[in-house]
């Protein structure tokens, strides 16, 4: 049932497949036999992708009521539990793994030890797709990601700043606009990434194309390939100032309005979560921080 929900919401048996970790020939073969099963058709199969049939949209509309239930029976059950058992599926994004999560897990699992929490990092978009499939718990992500549907909280928020090799020629400067950055070749993360998308979109606002020299996947990346000097990039705060003492690079505030945004964490529904999720949620953002 996840699987086909999971390739509607994607339209796409690949990218379905990638996200549940089945091959997508798997997926294919297991929404055939479903169909055979059940003598319909419940998917149009399309050049680009597919789409539900109106079999196929009726379907899906049971299946998510029945995983809804399935999610509220788990979460009344564990309550007649002791409460400090399980695990708990955290998919979070990179600037919230980088500067955040280390500490809050720790506190966290202080007063939880027998919880297990597994923790995987993704992309913003893949993160809220994965806590409308229910391969996550709970998520956490930019607010500039869409998010219908969810219940959100602000987890944190975070600064953005421009780093750029020792001796550049905005080196030194008390802040600098984007229009300005955008005149230097970049140094930016993987498509997918949130804070990727944003750049990219603000860039377009003011008729300024950026240009990549190199993507990376990760933020010590990005700084590394910085220090060697292949262009200038836009990182977190969090992710530049604890780096600057060492690294061979300087960092400088971006000034735009926009520099400062929110982390949110989010699930499907709060009371449909066991337990050990809620008291993680709340722990991390607590309800008055909406």
């Amino acid at each position: 049932m996840k699987l086909f929900a999971s390739v509607v919401d994607h339209a796409n048996i690949a990218a379905a497949s990638r996200l549940n970790n089945i091959a997508a020939s798997a997926v294919s073969k297991r929404i055939s036999d479903l169909e055979a099963l059940l003598g319909v058709k419940l998917l149009y199969r399309l050049k680009d992708g597919v789409e539900p049939t109106p079999a196929g949209i009726v379907l899906l509309r049971h299946i998510r009521r029945v995983l809804a239930q399935l999610e509220e029976l788990d979460a009344e059950i564990s309550e007649y539990s002791d409460g400090d058992k399980g695990q708990v599926r955290v998919w979070a994004n990179t600037s919230a793994v980088t500067q955040f999560l280390p500490e809050d897990l720790t506190h966290y699992l202080g007063l939880y030890p027998d919880v297990g929490v597994l923790l995987k990092e993704e992309t913003s978009g893949i993160i809220v797709n994965a806590i409308r499939d229910g391969l996550a718990d709970i998520g956490i992500f930019s607010e500039h990601t869409s998010h219908p549907g969810l219940e959100t909280r602000v987890y944190r928020r975070d600064t953005l700043m421009v780093i750029v090799p020792r001796g550049h020629e905005l080196e030194g400067k008390s802040g600098v606009r984007m229009l300005e950055v955008a005149q230097y070749q970049q140094v930016g993360l993987q498509d997918g990434s949130s804070l990727q998308a944003k750049l990219t979109n603000e860039a377009v606002l003011n008729e300024k194309a950026l240009r990549f020299r190199v993507k990376v996947m990760s933020f010590d990346g990005v700084r590394r390939m910085v220090e060697a000097g292949l262009g200038v990039a836009v990182l977190p705060a969090g992710a530049v100032l604890p780096y600057l003492g060492t690294g061979m690079f300087s960092s400088v505030p971006l000034d735009e309005q926009w520099a400062t945004r929110a982390l949110l964490i989010g699930c499907r529904e709060y009371k449909s979560l066991p337990i050990v999720a809620r008291a993680l949620l709340d722990l991390l953002a607590p309800a008055q921080s909406k």
